[in-house]
């Protein structure tokens, strides 16, 4: 049986970025893959992967009342209710005679309605966890009895981070500025915290619910093998690193220019700091002034990426926010507002990775071998940040210190420059660890590798289980062969029967849906 996975993507980078990783290893092993997100996120793709055995269906959102910037509550109720009703017409449409049934639907998080939908047709789902392992624990724990205890651990704005918080199987000690910043007491009740937090219990309320709940964690074992065994009620499988050793087959959502290419094979080897915090992270002016006081003080050549803004009327407030500093920089160092990260970390100039430690850009750093400088902001952040220092160690953090502002100061960060770039023992530590853990990385993902044979087990493992909604078609299921025209009688929410499900027309195949 040739497998046929949908892969539905939260529409952001973060998720997307991975997801497509995943998308192609799937096809490398003779999977075919049909890969969903919004259709506003696969317009902005600049590099279309045409590889055979993946097509597209993305999710319409030219209807929708709001985007993610606006007002993100909305957009997640509209994604849901459109996706819904897509990801069903699209799981009929290829159950029709002639048509390549699905074996498996893969979501990633912020998309739990996917597996109630997959679930409905009787179609086995996994949810690819696009964090790391460690994460997941942490918030399986939240939602199995530990919240109180968490919640007391990180109560009041002077919480100290002597404050010790151990959860079972997981091999450090975390302080509550380790933390996912949701998960922070004086945090709970930001807008952001009171959002996701329910997004989060939902995906752990459906995995609950799973007779056998799978989840597929973009890390592998030699990286995290203590907190991939340490929640033993959901079948929790190493399958990455999902980052594109090929740098051709990068999947990147904007556009940029090459300058900056040019520019870092001009300088010295190990010589280059790369600045940069994600799509998503926004520092403050005082903090980038801090910062490029740091990047200028130390001496050394650096790319900074200053995520260019895209609301209307921000010209005025971005002439207001430029750094006092600009021309100095500009001398000194390269300015961008995009590039191909993973092309970056790859030149020989590099010499460490300022960043805010998003997972992606976490593993990036550790396929690449480069020591990190960890600057964490938000979400998930900081807990990569304490596994890049204490766990991995491949990098100091230089967040322990901030002001009264929550600014950490150029000191601070001209200090952790020096001792990465350095030569003294603990740089010369931190950059043999980056060797090991890119050797390990491209180990694990390798035929044989860990990751490979995870990956090759579940694909069996999915092929035993899978008892699909074409199969039920096929036999005469009463709910599925019901006007299968116009319309059809299928199986609703939460096991539910629903009058009508919307269906495109009676003569739709596969070919009118996806594209390359």
């Amino acid at each position: 049986m040739v497998h046929h996975f949908l892969i539905v993507a939260f529409p952001a980078r973060g998720h997307i970025n991975p997801a497509l990783q995943f998308a192609k290893r799937l096809i490398d092993l003779g999977a075919h893959v049909t890969f969903s997100t919004s259709l506003q996120m696969h317009r902005h793709f600049s590099k279309k992967l045409t590889v055979p055995g993946l097509n597209y269906a993305p999710i319409s959102d030219a209807d929708f009342k709001s985007n993610p910037d606006s007002n993100f509550p909305l957009y997640l109720s509209e994604f849901k209710l459109h996706g819904s009703e897509f990801i069903s017409n699209i799981i009929l449409s290829n159950a029709k005679e002639g048509g390549h049934p699905f074996t498996c639907v893969a979501y990633t998080l912020i998309t739990s309605w996917v597996a109630e939908v997959a679930r409905e047709f009787h179609i086995p789902s996994a949810l690819l966890w696009v964090q790391p392992a460690t994460v997941f624990d942490i918030f399986y724990y939240q939602f199995h009895g530990y919240s109180d205890y968490i919640y007391d651990k990180t109560k009041g704005k002077e919480f100290s981070s002597s404050r010790s918080i151990e959860l079972p199987g997981l091999p450090l000690l975390l302080a509550p500025n380790d933390l996912p910043s949701y998960l922070v007491a004086s945090a709970s009740s930001t807008n952001w915290s009171s959002l996701f937090i329910p997004l989060f219990e939902e995906h752990f309320r459906v995995l609950d619910n799973e007779t056998n709940p799978l989840v597929l964690v973009n890390t592998f074992d030699a990286l995290e093998s203590k907190a991939l065994r340490a929640v033993d009620k959901i079948n929790v499988i190493s399958i990455g690193p999902l980052v594109p050793f090929d740098t051709s087959y990068g999947g990147d959502i904007s556009k940029s220019s090459d300058d900056y290419i040019e520019w870092l094979d001009s300088k010295p080897e190990s010589s280059v700091v790369y600045v940069s915090f994600g799509t998503t992270s926004v520092l403050s002016k005082i903090q980038k002034e801090e910062l490029a006081r740091a990047l200028l003080d130390s001496g050394h050549p650096f790319l900074w990426v200053i995520t260019e803004k895209k609301e209307k009327g921000e010209e005025e407030k971005e002439k207001k926010e430029e750094l006092s500093c600009i021309e100095e920089l500009k001398k000194n160092g390269k300015i961008v507002k995009w590039c191909s990260q993973l092309e970056v970390l790859s030149r020989p100039s590099l010499g460490c990775f300022l960043t805010h430690c998003g997972w992606n850009s976490t593993l990036e750093c550790l396929v690449s071998g480069l020591p990190v400088v960890a600057f964490p902001q938000h979400v998930d952040q900081k807990t990569n940040a304490k596994l890049i220092e204490d766990i991995w160690k491949i990098g100091v953090r230089i967040d322990h210190v901030v002001n009264n502002e929550e600014v950490v100061k150029g000191e601070e960060i001209k200090k952790g420059l020096d001792i990465v770039l350095g030569n003294g023992e603990k740089g010369e530590e931190l950059r043999r660890n980056a060797k090991k853990w890119k050797g390990l990385a491209k180990e694990a993902v390798k035929e044989g590798g860990s990751s490979d044979k995870n990956l090759r087990s579940f694909l069996d493992d999915t092929g035993g289980q899978s008892m699909t909604f074409h199969a039920l078609f096929k036999n005469g299921h009463a709910h599925a062969r019901r006007n299968f025209g116009g319309y059809c009688v299928g199986m609703g929410r939460m096991g539910k029967n629903v009058k009508s499900i919307k269906y495109f027309d009676a003569n739709l195949t596969t070919s009118n849906i996806f594209y390359n």
